[in-house]
């Protein structure tokens, strides 16, 4: 059985990866099981370039805000912006203080100065505005959205004036009151405002749809891509604040699922401009649905990684990590019946695995689910494996 299980494992490199695919994907998604972790990151890097450099992907996609991720992919593409604000604007989620991160767009930086724009690496993020705690105001994309059209169209095929749309939104604290997320009551989702907004925000989108080509020929694909990306997240912001404010049982499903699908959307998009590298929790990458507990509650949803799945088929490729330990979280070695614990026993301090080949290797043998002692961390599943293009594993994630 351990001869089977080295027969699937190989060293952790850009080949390996693409030789477990039956063919090279559109979107490589790589997952992570925990967040914060620099040993996952600065693999993540080490995998990323190769890929770039050796196979010619040309965009990396991160788990954080859509928005902000636009400050990063001008720096990385032309320069803009210094390296200290790019980190502390550009990210959300607090990745933005990561060195692994930093590292990244460095990186990114060298590798395109003086590259003609085709031999460019493009970063993205793919989440929405959004953090655990709330939402964002959908201010910053409505009124781009707006600005952009009332830029190159009459001013009779708006459906509002700018002014109007900046009373409507109001303060932005309206929109971000942390208390919004248990309390549907403090939520201005279900305004008379808000349901107006949603109105204004589906005649922008479709008249951004509508001007199309003169609008790509007045100002440039970029640019209309960027538009889209507004038009998309102004939608989406006022979709989860409507249910923000929803009293019923579906409320956190409904949440959940909205996130995911606004990532979904955002990937499609990416996998449209060519090649792209994505980065991700394995949860939100998966093929299978996801599941987690909130406030004692089970919520089960659609992962971005199985919606893109559905729509590209084998243009999308899913790698998820799995690791042995993490002492300073309390992680200690797996037990030897979990998938985690079969692949400890390996002499190599990290491999990747064939997914497959592993299932085949175990046949009937059915490894015992881990179960993590910190909540921060979400094991490998066993009945993930089939579903799995391929498992990247690490021994030991050391702290720092």
């Amino acid at each position: 059985m351990v001869t089977d299980i080295k027969d699937a494992a190989h060293a952790v490199e850009a080949a390996a990866f693409l030789r477990l695919l039956p063919a090279r994907p559109r979107l490589l998604a790589l997952g992570e099981p925990t967040h914060g972790e620099e040993t996952l990151l600065h693999l993540r890097n080490e995998l990323f370039r190769q890929l770039v450099e050796q196979e010619g992907y040309r965009t990396i996609a991160i788990e954080s805000d859509c928005l902000r991720g636009l400050l990063v992919d001008d720096h990385v593409s032309s320069g803009a912006g210094t390296l200290d604000e790019v980190m502390e604007l550009g990210f959300s989620h607090g990745w933005g203080s990561s060195p692994a991160n930093r590292e990244l767009v460095c990186w990114m930086r060298a590798h395109n100065d003086g590259r003609p724009v085709s031999e460019r690496v493009r970063f993205a993020g793919f989440d929405g505005p959004l953090e655990i705690s709330g939402a964002a105001s959908p201010r910053q994309a409505l009124t781009a959205l707006h600005d952009y059209l009332a830029a190159e169209v009459a001013a009779d095929l708006l459906p509002c004036t700018a002014r109007f749309l900046d009373r409507l939104l109001g303060a932005d604290d309206r929109w971000t009151d942390p208390a919004a997320m248990r309390d549907p009551g403090s939520s201005v989702g279900r305004s008379a405002g808000a349901g107006e907004l949603r109105l204004i925000a589906d005649d922008l989108v479709a008249l951004l749809d509508e001007q199309t080509p003169h609008l790509i020929a007045a100002t440039s694909r970029d640019d209309w891509d960027r538009a889209r990306l507004y038009g998309r997240t102004a939608t989406g912001l006022l979709r989860y604040h409507s249910w923000m404010a929803d009293t019923s049982p579906a409320r956190m499903n409904r949440l959940v699922s909205l996130r995911d699908g606004m990532m979904a959307h955002n990937l499609l998009d990416v996998a449209a401009r060519g090649p792209a590298l994505v980065y991700a929790h394995n949860s939100h990458l998966q093929r299978e649905k996801s599941t987690v507990r909130m406030g004692g509650v089970p919520l089960e949803w659609w992962s971005a990684g199985a919606l893109v799945s559905a729509r590209l088929g084998e243009e999308y490729a899913f790698v998820a990590t799995a690791l042995g330990t993490i002492a300073h979280r309390g992680v200690d070695r797996p037990a030897p019946d979990t998938v985690e614990g079969l692949l400890y026993a390996l002499p190599a301090d990290r491999c990747v695995i064939d997914a497959r080949r592993l299932a085949s290797a175990l046949g009937d043998t059915r490894p015992a689910p881990r179960v993590s002692p910190w909540f921060g961390y979400a094991p490998f599943h066993p009945a993930h494996l089939a579903e799995s293009d391929g498992i990247v594993f690490v021994k030991d994630v050391r702290q720092g």
